[in-house]
């Protein structure tokens, strides 16, 4: 193959059910210009990824931007029809899988792993054109006709597990408000020792009573922030004196602590130990901080005198659990929870939430 008409890259010989692979150091300046990408002049037949979901391209473009020395990508995986030609650098045994990868200029590419990531590189290439000499590795599968790429794209998916939302959360070193809630965790002794930091839901027999993404969703909602934004100095305070006062308040927690009940036992017999319950106070505190700033203690330390035991049927069925009994957490039933525990504490309802008891009662 003449290496005029060609592009070129340093590569590793791998192999994998007896066909051979190759991975690549590619600049990222060429991202663009290998894979081309539109995905409505390819057919079906031979489309190896689900239609390109374009909302998450300018996440992952910022996350590139506003992160220029410390990125981490994993790998794109692509399938080429073309010609394809490996040159070792060394005939010696220990080097011969590792040398030159030469694919003519006029194949065809189709990324089987990482079209988000190849459509960010693109869009941050725009904005920061030095980040062009960066590289990434790229897999590379000989595919002759392109037969095997959708076949590639499902074996790659087929085994593939993502982390759990707590998992991201607790592994997450660039988030403030994600710093700020396991500072939060590990401050409070109730919060430490009963977070469960890697799964989103609990079982009934968990020895723990809350789950770090449910904390870290009951932070977004009292500060009304979005993942990412910067949290001040004054609601970093706020946010650590309201979980003080709120395990204070709630004496079914107390009793969890002091070994009075059992976690399983809470979450069998109080609405207060589940999601729902949490999320919903989010909403509140949200509403304490802004119109209350100096009496919002003394709503929370009201929250002792609600009954939140889950045999109160009348009061949080069709809110926190429907009629079977399993809690059931979504939008809604957290807003109708907010509503009710905002009327037992005498806090009127915004005109929204209004809007949303009112259609809640005359569906009973």
């Amino acid at each position: 193959m003449d290496a005029s008409f060609s592009y070129n890259f340093p590569a590793v010989k791998g192999k994998q059910a007896d066909k051979e692979y190759y991975v690549v150091m590619c600049p990222m300046r060429l991202i663009p210009r290998i894979f081309l990408f539109d995905e409505e002049e390819i057919p079906p037949e031979h489309r190896s990824q689900r239609i390109l979901n374009k909302s998450r391209v300018p996440e992952i473009t910022n996350y590139i931007l506003d992160n220029p020395t410390d990125y981490t990508f994993s790998s794109l995986t692509a399938s080429v029809d073309g010609e394809m030609s490996f040159r070792p650098f060394s005939n010696e045994e220990q080097y011969e899988n590792i040398g030159s990868l030469s694919i003519s200029l006029d194949s065809r590419f189709l990324i089987n792993d990482g079209q988000h990531r190849r459509a960010a590189i693109e869009e941050a290439l725009k904005i920061s054109p030095e980040l062009g000499d960066q590289s990434i590795s790229v897999v590379f599968f000989h595919d002759r006709g392109l037969i095997r790429s959708q076949q590639i794209f499902a074996d790659l998916n087929r085994h593939a597990v993502n982390t759990t939302s707590s998992i991201g959360i607790l592994y997450d070193h660039r988030d403030q408000l994600a710093l700020l809630t396991k500072e939060v965790v590990a401050k409070i002794p109730l919060l430490e020792r009963y977070t469960d930091r890697e799964k989103v839901s609990l079982s009934k027999n968990s020895p723990k009573l809350f789950a770090l993404n449910h904390i870290f969703n009951t932070n977004k909602k009292l500060l009304g922030k979005k993942k990412g934004e910067i949290v001040s100095e004054q609601e970093k305070d706020f946010l650590t004196s309201f979980w003080e006062e709120l395990v204070n308040s709630i004496l079914e927690w107390k009793q969890v602590l002091t070994k009075e009940i059992s976690p399983s036992e809470l979450r069998a017999t109080y609405i207060v130990g589940h999601g729902i319950f949490l999320e919903a106070i989010g909403l509140i505190g949200y509403t304490l901080y802004r119109e209350y700033p100096t009496e919002w203690k003394t709503h929370i330390r009201n929250l002792s005198s609600i009954d939140w035991n889950r045999s109160n049927k009348k009061e949080w069925m069709g809110r926190a659990f429907g009629q079977t009994g399993r809690i059931n957490k979504n939008n809604q039933t957290i807003q109708l929870t907010a509503n009710l525990i905002k009327q037992k504490l005498s806090l009127p309802l915004t005109e929204y939430e209004q809007e949303i008891e009112n259609k809640f009662k005359q569906g009973d």
